[in-house]
């Protein structure tokens, strides 16, 4: 099929829904309790307006970022989303190759089907890993070793998930992840009877605890507080991304975009911040850009191109986000991303 004819994310949206077993799309599409977090996380991009400037020469535009010393294609990271097998058979492997071959960082999730190890065999770009700090020491400490033998850079600690939300739709997943789609490459034969991912004990004590076994760089995925960011700056931390683990856990009736500013104002441009949750096209982006993110973070935009297409949809997915964001920039009078700011935004009045 020619994938140029797919125009905008929610093309791939409805190709994944016809495509998947209608319990894993559930899954995929669901989130916590009523879904009134993960919907607001799309919709209140819609309080952000543009302002565009005209009579600007926008013949050139440059989307590329750096990003802890590299040099990237654009803003784009594509989020830590595990079991991609229920989506593809390819799952994470998909994933990857579209992701090295369109330029972008992958984040791996510590619940991937293929293990980080197999995922970086076919990327000729390391992905970031994502760690769930489980509740089992020595597992805790092999994940983190085995992402730094394998050349990963930078480790993502995720911290919204002292217990499980209440997701309606988890349940399909004791009841259709069979052959590899029920295989956990990464925590294969580390986690005994009574061991969960999540740490309820967990504390700003771990990141000192990381800091004494690993040189990479560490981020930690689910601020949403200027408390908190001022807390991650205090400990040291490189880099923070703002998220509600994408509407999945808390309903706490709040979007990621929503607190980006105060939590933009309380970093004062000491650490990266980057931001997920609702993200579905340029607009999007460039919003979340001109109120202070360095990134953006998507996930389910790229699981619905994988559950359609697998790696060539991956790629048409990246390829929509970019061309929008391409537009879009010249058609509000911006050539390069760190030229985008607050000027270009104002707050929905009415």
């Amino acid at each position: 099929m020619d994938l140029s004819k797919f125009k905008n994310i929610n093309d791939f949206n409805e190709i994944a829904k016809e495509k998947l077993n209608p319990q894993v799309y559930d899954y995929l599409s669901g989130g916590t309790e009523d879904l009134r977090t993960l919907k607001r996380n799309i919709s209140a991009y819609a309080q952000f307006q543009i302002r565009p400037r005209r009579l600007i020469d926008v013949s050139k535009v440059d989307m590329s970022i750096e990003l802890f010393g590299r040099k990237w294609c654009s803003p784009i990271l594509l989020s830590p989303i595990g079991v991609q097998a229920l989506y593809h058979p390819d799952g994470e492997i998909a994933t990857a190759k579209a992701a090295a071959k369109k330029g972008h960082i992958m984040i791996a999730s510590t619940v991937s089907n293929f293990s980080y190890q197999e995922i970086c065999e076919v990327s000729k770009i390391k992905p970031w890993f994502q760690l769930y700090p489980t509740t089992n020491l020595e597992a805790r400490k092999t994940l983190i070793a085995r992402a730094e033998e394998n050349g990963c850079e930078v480790l993502v600690l995720t911290i919204d998930v002292p217990t499980i939300g209440n997701r309606k739709s988890a349940k399909m997943l004791t009841k259709n992840v069979a052959g590899r789609s029920g295989t956990m490459g990464n925590l294969k034969g580390l986690l005994k009877p009574g061991d969960h991912i999540h740490d309820p004990s967990l504390t700003w004590d771990m990141i000192p605890w990381i800091r004494s076994r690993t040189n990479m760089k560490l981020i930690l995925k689910g601020i949403f507080t200027y408390e908190d960011a001022i807390l991650a700056t205090a400990y040291g931390v490189d880099g923070i991304i703002i998220s509600n683990h994408g509407g999945r856990q808390l309903e706490s009736d709040t979007s990621t975009i929503e607190v980006l500013p105060e939590i933009i104002n309380a970093v004062d441009g000491k650490i990266p911040v980057l931001i997920d949750g609702g993200i579905r096209s340029g607009t999007d982006i460039l919003k979340a850009i001109a109120l202070g993110a360095k990134a953006v973070c998507i996930g389910r935009a790229f699981c619905f191109g994988l559950s359609a297409f697998g790696q060539t949809g991956v790629a048409r997915v990246l390829d929509i986000l970019k061309e929008e964001l391409e537009r879009n920039m010249r058609l509000t009078g911006v050539t390069k991303i760190d030229a985008l700011n607050t000027l270009f935004i104002r707050k929905k009045q009415w």
